[in-house]
């Protein structure tokens, strides 16, 4: 069974509350809204008024002073992240209107990082015609991640490829394989898989084909979750497989942080806000 099936299917029997705080702003949010509850897929919720829970939320996260906590409350992103915070909703989609880092500023602030995460990331669950599903990481956030952060971004996506298919063979991928190369960006992604314990860095294809793999000496050539040395490389890669090779890609959906959160890509359709909610979920 596919992850995004088995998504799906955790989905309808879960029946989550979302928040989606541009409910009202876009039709497509508010049609995918519509179908996820007569799907049976979640318990779509615009923002509430402000409650003395999500004060408090923000309060725990960020250590406001309350009366300028209750002032960041006017804000729907800010409000519905609160609320995923103080646990009257279980996740949060939004982007289909605000930019990304309007999300990210909002979930940073009232969320916060998951345990033993510092850097906020993002990914694609990529779905092939073939049948393989990938996540890509990250293509929508970290821009030229030092080897810290990179490490973060590996330590999130594993998470991910665990929680949506089931095991993570992780790959920080580079031009060069093991140490074949050499540059400032080859000795990030080799700090990085040395800080982790995962395979890199690799090619791409030492990183999907076991033949490859072999022949180079490094890694098993079953890669499912390839994290990218900076936002060009990710960026480019999950576009060329959408228009070359016909891939389906949900997302982005973002990671690292302690509760789930979605922040949409601006052209989504109703289907894939649809999609994006319910492998979300999946997260939780």
């Amino acid at each position: 069974m596919s992850a995004l099936t088995q998504a799906f299917e955790a989905a309808r029997a879960r029946r989550a509350r979302v928040v989606f705080p541009e409910l009202g702003e876009d039709p497509r949010i508010d049609a995918a809204a519509r179908r996820l509850a007569e799907d049976g897929l979640a318990e779509p919720v615009p923002p509430t008024a402000p409650s003395a829970a999500q004060v408090a939320a923000l309060v725990a996260a960020r250590g406001l002073r309350p009366a300028l906590a209750d002032r960041m409350l006017a804000r729907p992103l800010i409000r519905a992240a609160a609320m995923v915070a103080a646990g009257e909703a279980d996740a949060m989609v939004a982007g289909a209107v605000a930019p990304s880092r309007k999300v990210i500023e909002a979930a940073s602030l009232a969320i916060g990082p998951a345990e033993g995460v510092r850097t906020a990331s993002s990914f694609f669950l990529m779905i092939f015609p073939d049948g393989r599903e990938l996540i890509f990481a990250d293509c929508g956030l970290n821009v030229d991640p030092d080897p810290e952060e990179l490490a973060d971004i590996a330590r999130a996506s594993a998470a991910t490829g665990r929680a949506l298919l089931g095991a993570a063979r992780v790959a920080l991928l580079s031009f060069s394989t093991g140490s074949s190369g050499a540059g400032a960006s080859v000795d990030k992604v080799r700090a990085a898989a040395e800080a982790t314990g995962f395979a890199g860095p690799l090619q791409g294809d030492a990183a999907l084909n076991p033949r490859v793999a072999a022949v180079k000496g490094m890694g098993t050539g079953d890669a499912n979750v390839l994290v990218f040395p900076d936002l060009d490389a990710g960026n480019i890669a999950y576009k060329l497989a959408q228009e070359l090779a016909g891939a389906r890609a949900l997302g982005p959906i973002l990671q690292g942080f302690r509760r789930p959160v979605c922040d949409l890509s601006r052209g989504a359709t109703v289907e894939d806000i649809v999609a994006a909610t319910v492998v979300t979920l999946a997260l939780g």
